[in-house]
């Protein structure tokens, strides 16, 4: 026995010194998995490299660790509004509001007032990112963040209209790409609104892919301007191209080529961006597209051999070919901000409106706010719009602290929007028949028909799920993936065996680590796991669940990467899935950190612990979706007793938190404001919004008053008279005597207000008929005057 022990103990010194001496262990273990990584590791393009290595690794990459440091989520500082942002939201915004009406923009006019448009190039709307020294407003990303979701809870043509110009387009570029000279002629005209800017890089051909793009440039002599040069002949066609049809600068992403050596030996430049005037000769872009009933510019592009010269490229001819790496460290901040805010002010307008409708319509002698069927729908609406609004305010956040996070953007975008259909469906669903029935009075159903467009652009959903979230983030924020991925690339083979060396065997350890992690604790609870110092004590198990989760997230991802390989790419479902979790953790994260940025009010808590189990909900299935589709049988088995051996460890959100949050949306108070606190609400009873913040309060006013009448009719009163009913049941109150003249007052503002509230806009039997097949051009030429 002492024999064997001996023998053993040798092997396992054995081991260790293999392992620890990195000689030793190169010639014997990792020198043979390098050679063979490097044979199966597929070739990468140009244009995958760079979209993989651009931007920012920020909290993310804490949660693909396997144990994330909440410390540094706790100290990143709460994004806060200057005085002059503060000011410029209070009154500019909100005067910007007044000038738009929604209902003539989407359905009369087909475009904004020329006085809307005007105010917003005056104040400065469309020159929010840039300088002050260019004649910007300079504004922080989350100051921008909050403008886009209050304008979006007026108009969408408005939110778009100001969106565009401050996110992914040509004065983003020129700010980190232009020359001295681009920069001065250009940032000036776009901050003082006499350039419209728009960015085209979209093609009918490669949608999605943007790096298939079929656009060419042909490098090339021409005449410019009465002189011979060497420029470009570039020849494009795009479409979705919002603010085409009245931009006076095109931002224009194309393939560029030099066949005749004119710049140098390489024939293919690569993609590059350039800014065209509108009305260079043979551009194209005064025609518009119909994008579900929302007003905002948007439409196609075309030119065919368009001559322009080399200093159209954004940053000069030193820049041609580096136009997607452009796009790819831009994209992360626009992507960040414009959808984020705009389906955060979407969702924040319906669960104002909704809340209002349901306290106010009543059915069966109860608000409708109070059935448990419409009340489960508020607490969703409720929830997912807090959850909403603190995944946009962290990730804003990010981009004020110098972030460029590209896979935090994907989440943000695609759960945002995801989200925001729901909260529009479910507050269809409360509002019925007054949702279905478009017309001035109708405050919600816009939004429905529009819900689509967020979930389309800036990467649709379904590609953005199945291909970034995971396939991005994977290598992104995994601390070792991508070291690997770079040293077997490495030409230089023997450095590269190094470096391979050192990533591998970390990564093993790290492996290991977050394995037995995860396994113990599941064992226990994951009460094992430290909460971090401080945490609220209502939300310390959330902490724990959340750093079990992690472990569990960075094992499997592992283990998946490690088994499937590059099968995983193409596995989609898997992919997608295990993004879930990763963006729920997410997700979780903002929860958290709103909760204590804004000082743990009590008040809000039923929304802090339902977007919180919500999220870890997901994660949850995400996980049994992983697991129960996962090749084979023996090795998901095993991952499940790892990482869950004692079954799911977290349920959907409890009716009680859903019936808090209802009970918060369908009456007047400080919580309510919060929830909201970007809605534009108009002082006049005589728009839809404005109707409903009346109502609400005359409802409230007058409930005593229906509570008295209700008791006196059961003890007889007003037994078969015909005008006891929902209609005029307060004059025959009055006519009885049950209740005075001051509340029959009251009761007489409640009814006229609910009557309108409830109206259904109804129409000539000629509407429509005198409408033009296609908009008239008018309004284009108009706004881009």
């Amino acid at each position: 026995m002492p024999a064997i022990l001996t023998f053993v103990l040798a092997l396992v010194a054995l081991a260790v010194l293999v392992l620890a001496t990195p000689g030793v262990r190169r010639a014997l273990i990792t020198g043979r998995v390098f050679r063979i990584y490097r044979k199966v590791l597929p070739t990468m393009s140009d244009t995958e490299r760079e979209a993989l290595e651009a931007g920012t690794v920020w909290w993310e990459g804490e949660l693909f660790r396997g144990k994330p440091d909440w410390s540094k989520l706790h100290a990143y500082p709460a994004p806060k509004l200057t005085p002059e942002e503060q000011s410029f939201l209070d009154n500019e915004c909100n005067e910007a509001c007044r000038l738009v009406d929604d209902w003539k923009v989407s359905h009369e006019d087909y475009d904004m007032t020329q006085e809307a448009w005007q105010y917003i190039k005056d104040k400065g709307f469309l020159g929010m990112i840039i300088p002050k020294r260019y004649g910007g407003l300079e504004f922080s990303a989350f100051a921008h963040s909050q403008v886009v979701t209050r304008l979006s809870t007026r108009s969408s043509a408005l939110a778009v209209s100001v969106m565009v110009p401050n996110s992914l387009g040509p004065a983003e570029l020129l700010l980190h790409y232009g020359t001295e000279e681009q920069k001065n002629h250009y940032l000036p005209r776009l901050a003082k609104g006499l350039e419209i800017p728009a960015f085209a890089l979209t093609s009918p051909w490669a949608g999605s892919d943007a790096a298939s793009i079929p656009d060419v440039g042909i490098v090339c002599k021409g005449m410019w301007q009465g002189k011979e040069v060497v420029g470009m002949r570039v020849t494009w066609d795009k479409r979705y191209i919002t603010l085409g049809p009245v931009c006076t600068i095109l931002g224009l992403a194309f393939h560029l080529y030099d066949p005749d050596g004119l710049l140098g030996d390489k024939k293919h430049i690569g993609i590059t961006c350039a800014l065209v005037p509108w009305d260079t000769p043979g551009v194209e872009t005064r025609r518009r597209l119909f994008p579900l009933n929302a007003m905002f510019m948007n439409g196609p592009t075309r030119g065919r051999d368009v001559f322009m010269p080399l200093d159209f490229i954004i940053g000069g001819p030193a820049m041609a070919g580096h136009g997607w790496r452009m796009l790819m460290e831009c994209l992360a901040a626009g992507r960040s901000i414009s959808l984020p805010s705009s389906n955060t002010g979407m969702a924040q307008v319906t669960a104002r409106t909704v809340g209002a409708y349901a306290r106010v319509r009543s059915q069966f002698k109860m608000a409708i706010g109070r059935f448990e069927g419409v009340e489960e729908a508020l607490g969703r609406i409720g929830g997912n719009t807090w959850l909403n609004d603190a995944v946009r305010r962290m990730t804003a956040g990010a981009i004020d602290l110098g972030e460029k996070p590209s896979v935090v953007s994907a989440i943000a975008k695609y759960h945002v929007t995801e989200r925001a259909r729901q909260i529009v469906n479910d507050g269809m669903d409360v509002i019925g028949g007054k949702g279905i029935c478009l017309g001035p009075s109708n405050f919600l159903g816009r939004a429905y028909q529009q819900v689509p467009i967020g979930i389309t652009v800036e990467g649709a959903n379904i590609l953005t799920r199945s291909l970034i979230l995971f396939g991005q983030g994977a290598i992104r924020c995994h601390p070792f993936v991508l070291h690997e991925m770079q040293a077997a690339k490495n030409p230089d083979v023997a450095r590269g065996l190094v470096d391979f060396d050192r990533a591998i065997s970390a990564h093993v350890a790290f492996v290991v680590r977050n394995g037995v992690r995860a396994f113990v604790a599941g064992l226990s609870g994951a009460r094992t796991l430290a909460a971090p110092a401080g945490a609220a004590p209502e939300t310390r198990r959330y902490y724990q669940q959340l750093s079990r989760f992690s472990a569990a997230f960075a094992f499997l991802a592992d283990v998946s990467m490690l088994t499937l390989g590059g099968a995983l790419k193409r596995r989609e479902k898997l992919s997608a899935r295990l993004g879930d979790i990763l963006a729920m953790l997410y997700l979780a994260s903002a929860a958290l950190k709103r909760y204590e940025d804004e000082g743990r009010p009590a008040s809000d808590a039923a929304f802090m612990h339902w977007a919180v189990q919500d999220s870890l909900f997901r994660a949850q299935q995400a996980f049994d979706g992983v697991l129960a589709n996962f090749p084979g049988r023996a090795l998901p088995n095993l991952l499940r007793r790892v990482l869950f051996p004692f079954g799911a460890a977290c349920a959907a959100p409890a009716d009680r938190l859903g019936r808090d949050i209802a009970k918060a949306m369908i009456e007047p108070s400080a919580t309510r404001d919060r929830l909201t606190a970007l809605v534009h609400l108009p002082q006049n009873e005589h728009e839809p919004v404005g109707t409903l913040e009346a109502a609400l309060i005359a409802t409230i006013d007058a409930e005593p008053i229906d509570a008295k009448i209700r008791t006196a009719m059961k003890n007889g009163a007003l037994h078969d008279n015909p005008q006891a009913n929902v209609r005029d049941l307060a004059e025959a109150a009055f006519a009885a005597g049950l209740v005075t003249p001051a509340e029959h007052a009251l009761l007489r503002r409640r009814d006229a207000l609910r009557d309108v509230v409830v109206h259904v806009d109804d129409f000539d039997m000629a509407f429509g008929h005198a409408r033009q097949t296609s908009p008239a051009p008018a309004p284009l030429q108009r706004a881009a005057a």
